[in-house]
Parts: C-alpha cells; structure tokens; sequence
C-alpha cells in the first residue's frame, strides 16, 4: 500500500502531541519579568521536547520520501514509535513540574530512548518491506547518529542519579546532534531523480 495515508496520520499526531505540549506550559503569575524568569525551566522542558518532535518529524518526512510501499508490520512500528512520542507531554511536564527531579528525569530519558528504539524498529521494518537492495537501505547506510544516540540516552539516565542538570546535557546534546540536518536522504533523493 501507498505512504500517504500514514504520513498524513503521522503528521497529524505530531501536530496534536506539540498542541498538547504547549498547552501545559504555566503562565506566570504576575506581569513583571521576574514572573517570566519563574516559567524558565517549564519553556526550557518545553523547548527540549519540542526540538525532539520537530526532529522525528523531519526525519520521518525524508525517510518516507524513498519508502514506496508499506505493509502491516510497518504500520505497527509506525504506531509503535507514535506511541512513545505522544507520552513526551506527560513526561515533559511532569520534569517540569517536579522542578526536574530524579524520578521524572529518568523516565524522560527513558522515554526519549524508547522512541529512539521504536524509530530503529520503524527503519528495520521498512527494510524488511523494501528488501534490501532498496533505495531506503542504500539510503539510510551504517547510520552512525542512530546508534549513538541510544548510548548518550543511557548515559543521560544514569547520571539523572548524579545530577540532574547532567542527564539534561545528555538529552541536549542528542537533540544538537540531531539538529545538524542529516542529508543522507535528502542526497539520495536528489541524486537519484526521487523527488515528487
């Protein structure tokens, strides 16, 4: 079967989890910057996850650009991997209003490696569907990024028992490598004439 449905259910999952993201964020109380300075840490959790949803978005859009068709256990990764990431507002907000606790920074950082490992399962089963002389598996290649991040994940967790502000640098440096666009799809679509 064709990708757009997925995609577009995908998008609109995405679109809804930011929503709901935003919407937990806490006014302040007062009219003064001061106030403003008290809602830091809550637009900081905020901002983190947000740049976590903007990546698996753009990086799902350009993996799909080269997937041709999907079939049932695609579909479940898919879901598998939306499953995680709709559980970043609760876990978001809970960091945020535990002011960045142990407990809570640990489950986000176990709920950000779940979804990396949902996304790896995602790549595993669009290889399967797409065989692997494909042009997603010559695309998608060693994958460097997509395994380290799980390692820095763990990293981040464990330290979550050190320092709290530690296991957030973990988190953070894996959303800044992210961040660095990964073109490998992008250069493959565009050199292969793939573009739609």
């Amino acid at each position: 079967m064709r990708t757009s449905r997925l995609e577009a259910f995908s998008d609109g999952v995405l679109a809804i989890i930011i929503t709901i993201m935003v919407l937990e964020l806490h006014r302040p109380e007062g009219a003064t910057l001061e106030d403003l300075g008290g809602s830091a840490t809550s637009f900081l959790t905020y901002l983190l996850s947000f740049v976590y949803i903007g990546i698996y978005w753009s990086n799902h859009h350009h993996m799909f650009q080269l997937v041709r068709r999907v079939d049932g256990a695609v579909l479940w990764a898919n879901l598998h991997l939306l499953f995680w990431l709709s559980l970043y507002p609760f876990t978001t907000a809970w960091m945020d209003e535990t002011d960045l606790a142990r407990t809570p920074l640990v489950v986000y950082g176990v709920n950000l490696l779940a979804a990396a490992l949902a996304y790896y399962v995602l790549v595993l089963a669009i290889k399967r569907a797409e065989g692997p002389d494909g042009p997603f598996a010559e695309a998608i290649g060693r994958d460097v990024k997509g395994k380290v991040s799980p390692l820095l994940y763990l990293a981040g967790i464990g330290s979550a028992f050190l320092a709290g502000w530690l296991a957030l640098v973990f988190y953070a440096a894996v959303a800044a490598m992210w961040l660095v666009p990964d073109r490998r799809m992008e250069a493959y679509v565009a050199e292969h004439g793939l573009a739609d």
